[in-house]
């Protein structure tokens, strides 16, 4: 049949074909041919002699069409994905493949998996062109400088309350720290630096976006004028400025792109691992976070270009809990009380007509203080009710008549007369 005459052949192999055809026509040498074909002499003879024997069809490859040694059986192709359907449903074939082999046993690559998943229909290449932006190498040294912000996203995938996962990544070497709060604002900003000083001590500065709990968008009152400050102060810049740590705006999301990329890679990884484990709260998964972020940053984290850790310790004597909560000062007023918040508290001390300050603790306390010394207060719950004088009557100014002749009434009679003319002749009609 016509059908057997065919050969197929890659374009590669029919540029060989050429320069061998050219060897056997005698005009070029196999030498020659070698140097043309960046091969071996002694495999252009091989091809020389393959052809002479088969014909053109010994140009194309001996393995073409052939099973590869390395071929998995298909029973264990079958079993992955069945596997994949059952637990594995939405996960990557890089991630997939790592708990096929930590979970049961299974050894596969995550590229041959990526093809099985595509052929299966359960998975879809990702690839899309970015947007060029200019790079920026990493700082030198671990601690120099922290990438920070909030991802809110379904962490429980409907399991659980909606939350918000605080994250900060060492730019130098993308070790990893983070912690679920329920929203994101000033107290779990700085609750989550709190335990992050604890675990690493004070970084040089911290790398974030412009919003409103890192960022104060008011107007310059008195005070910053008289302060010499050029933008009104957040209570989460004051509070970084009183440790010593340089806080630095991001422009655009782009621009803290390592936090960013992170929040993608825990949205796909950290998400499935809390799908495996069955977890539906915050608190028990900031208890996992214990155990995962250490194998994660074994795993991802480098090293950075320069050795020495810029981390500080805090000096002794200083106060997280004076620094890190919110401050607000308040006028007392004349029988010594201080309103905050829609809430009264009496004063112990006088102290009318002095400003003190109110400190709202991460941990739902309060404390008053003036001039630097607390001051014992208690909240006044409730309020006295201002009682009316006996016999004291109360004057109710009544409201103005017009005059017979005021236009008001004109209007209000000419509406009447229009009114009982439609009645008229609707009647009529009927």
């Amino acid at each position: 049949m016509a059908v057997k005459d065919i050969i197929m052949v890659r374009q590669k192999e029919l540029r060989c074909l050429h320069v061998i055809h050219k060897v056997l026509g005698g005009e070029i040498t196999q030498r020659v041919a070698a140097e043309m074909l960046s091969m071996s002499e002694r495999q252009v003879r091989r091809i020389v002699q393959r052809i002479r024997r088969e014909g053109d069809a010994g140009i194309a490859h001996r393995s073409r069409g052939r099973h590869s040694n390395r071929k998995k059986a298909p029973k264990l192709k079958e079993r992955i994905i069945a596997l994949y359907r059952e637990k594995y449903q939405g996960f990557g074939p890089t991630l997939a493949a790592e708990k096929l082999l930590e979970l049961d046993e299974i050894e596969i690559s995550d590229e041959t998996l990526r093809l099985w998943l595509i052929e299966a229909g359960l998975w879809e290449s990702r690839r899309s062109r970015r947007k060029h932006r200019q790079w920026r190498e990493r700082k030198a040294h671990w601690g120099e400088m922290l990438q920070m912000d909030g991802s809110h996203h379904d962490w429980f995938e409907g399991r659980g309350p909606k939350c918000v996962l605080m994250a900060y990544i060492d730019d130098a070497t993308g070790r990893v720290f983070c912690r679920f709060y329920g929203y994101e604002g000033t107290i779990p900003a700085m609750d989550s630096f709190r335990q992050y000083i604890r675990k690493y001590g004070l970084p040089l500065s911290v790398y974030l976006d412009k919003h409103t709990t890192y960022k104060s968008w008011a107007k310059l009152t008195e005070e910053d004028v008289m302060a010499g400050r050029e933008e009104p102060l957040s209570q989460f810049q004051r509070a970084f400025g009183e440790l010593g740590v340089q806080v630095i705006h991001a422009h655009s999301p782009q621009a803290k792109g390592r936090v960013e990329r992170l929040f993608g890679t825990l949205q796909d990884r950290l998400v499935k691992e809390m799908r495996l484990r069955g977890i539906k709260s915050i608190e028990e998964a900031n208890e996992f976070l214990k155990e995962y972020l250490p194998v994660y940053n074994r795993r991802f984290a480098v090293e950075p270009r320069q050795k020495g850790n810029l981390h500080r310790p805090l000096t002794k004597g200083t106060d997280l809990d004076r620094i890190l909560c919110l401050k607000t000062q308040r006028t007392v007023r004349n029988d010594n009380t201080v309103a905050h918040e829609g809430r009264l508290y009496q004063l112990e001390e006088t102290r009318a007509g002095k400003k003190v300050q109110i400190e709202q603790r991460i941990k739902g306390t309060m404390r008053i203080s003036y001039q630097g010394r607390f001051i014992k207060y208690r909240e006044i719950t409730e309020r006295p009710v201002r009682q009316q004088k006996p016999g004291r009557k109360v004057h109710r100014p009544t409201p103005p008549v017009p005059s017979p002749d005021h236009p008001w009434r004109e209007s209000i009679n000419h509406l009447f007369e229009r009114q009982k003319l439609r009645k008229r002749l609707r009647k009529a009609a009927a």
